[in-house]
Formats: C-alpha cells, sequence, structure tokens
C-alpha cells in the first residue's frame, strides 16, 4: 500500500487499484509518481498489469486543484503524457478494469491499456475543452486509433461520454461485467495471456506497437529470437505429440 495505490505482486502479474476514492481517484503528482514506481517494477521483471480504481470509480480525471496551477512549463513536461505512454509500453499487456468514471486523465490512462474490460455504469469520455484545455495525455491520437475519427471527434470536440454498452459496440471495451466480478474477469484475459509463452507475448506486443516502416524486419528479427527458444521447440514438440493421438 502506498499514498495513492493498493499494489499487490502475483509471480505472473500485478494487481494496482487507484486508491484516492474521496476524490473518485483523481490522478494527482503523488500518484504519478507511484505509477511510474509501478512501471519500474514491471520494466525489470515484466508481467501482466491488471489496473483498477477503488470506490466505483476508475478515475475521474486528472486532480483540478492541481491542473488549475500548472502553467506552460508544467504541459510542456508532459506529466502525464510521459507517465501514460510508459504504461502503453510495459513488456507485458496491461488490463484496465473500469467502473463508473472513466473520464478525462482517466479515460487518457484506460485508452493506455491494451485491454479493456468495464463495468455496465462505466462513463468514458473526455470533457477538457469544457475546462478550457485539451484532452493532452494520448487521446487526440489514441483514440482516433481505438475508434476511428468520427467516433473519437464525437467525444474530444462534442464532449459526447460514451456508456460501456456504446464503448463495446465500438470495441473500446473488449468486455463488460458486473462490478463484484469485474476484477475475476480482468483476471480471466490475464489467465488466457499468461497461458501464451512469455517471450512470444512480450515480442509480439512490441512489433505491433512498432512503427509501420518497421515491418517487416521487426517481425524476421523477432521470430529470429524466438525460433531459438527452448520454449518454442517444447511447446511445438509437445504440440505434435498431441495431434500423434
Amino acid at each position: 500500500m502506498t499514498a495513492t495505490l493498493e499494489v499487490e505482486e502475483q509471480t505472473d502479474r500485478v494487481v494496482v487499484h487507484l486508491a484516492r476514492p474521496e476524490v473518485r481517484n483523481a490522478i494527482n503528482h503523488q500518484m504519478v509518481s507511484e505509477l511510474h514506481a509501478v512501471c519500474d517494477l514491471l520494466e525489470a521483471r515484466p508481467r501482466v498489469l491488471l489496473l483498477a480504481g477503488k470506490g466505483g470509480h476508475f478515475a475521474a480525471g486528472a486532480d483540478i486543484a492541481q491542473l488549475l496551477e500548472r502553467r506552460r512549463d508544467d504541459a510542456l513536461r508532459g506529466i502525464n503524457s510521459s507517465l501514460f505512454d510508459r504504461i502503453h509500453r510495459l513488456p507485458m499487456p496491461v488490463i484496465g478494469l473500469l467502473d463508473g468514471y472513466a473520464l478525462g486523465g482517466g479515460a487518457e490512462l484506460a485508452y493506455a491499456c491494451d485491454f479493456r474490460v468495464a463495468t455496465p455504469r462505466v462513463r468514458l469520455g473526455n470533457p477538457e475543452p469544457g475546462l478550457g484545455i485539451l484532452a493532452a495525455a494520448g487521446a487526440t491520437w489514441r483514440l482516433k486509433e481505438l475508434v476511428g475519427e468520427a467516433v473519437a471527434k464525437e467525444v474530444l470536440l462534442a464532449g459526447r461520454v460514451l456508456t460501456a454498452e456504446e464503448a463495446l459496440n465500438v470495441r473500446l471495451v473488449n468486455e463488460i461485467a458486473e462490478p463484484d466480478v469485474l476484477l475475476d474477469a480482468g483476471h480471466r484475459w490475464a489467465d488466457r495471456i499468461v497461458s501464451q509463452a512469455g517471450l512470444a507475448v512480450r515480442l509480439t506486443k512490441a512489433a505491433f506497437h512498432a512503427p509501420r516502416d518497421a515491418h517487416p524486419y521487426i517481425d524476421d528479427l523477432t521470430q529470429a529470437v524466438l525460433f531459438d527458444t527452448d520454449e518454442k521447440q517444447a511447446r511445438m514438440t509437445a504440440f505434435l505429440e498431441r495431434n500423434k493421438k
């Protein structure tokens, strides 16, 4: 337990709860710092990350009291955008478990995850222009990649807030689960991921997010690494043995 997070380490995954329920898990400087420490942990020992919120909400956004005091140089430091990009680039997949509000910076944190499971009461959106700013921590480009230009513009320019069903329909979320089984649903996704060869998952994620002009070289290079692993030999041998029966 840290000041703003609850962290549970397991052998093949780490479960992190944003833990500022009194302010709907608003993302402040301390939480940013502690999430960077989680990234340190997962970069040193890659595992699946399950990211959720306490108190019936994922994150209602950045801490407005702190945002009010930020000026040009703070924006140029990319306080939230650099953190969310780091989370997006973690070696193993990140599963966002969304409940209640996932707005503003909370939505952008959700967009940075590889998978998203939502409860029926989720509300996803970016109301930043209503506060005189823009969604500058990844939404202006990441949301378009996830849902397409038309829906992204509705959210970013017209203030549309998506329900869980609407988010599922545009595949912004992968599954809807009731609040009392949200964590269980996340663990099922994690189980599916960790049943694969760990290095193959890591290199597939790296290749997936590589720039277009890095392909096909990056695919050939990562495949060359995997072709010489003991796990590839063992898994393919087991596959052939099963097919003989």
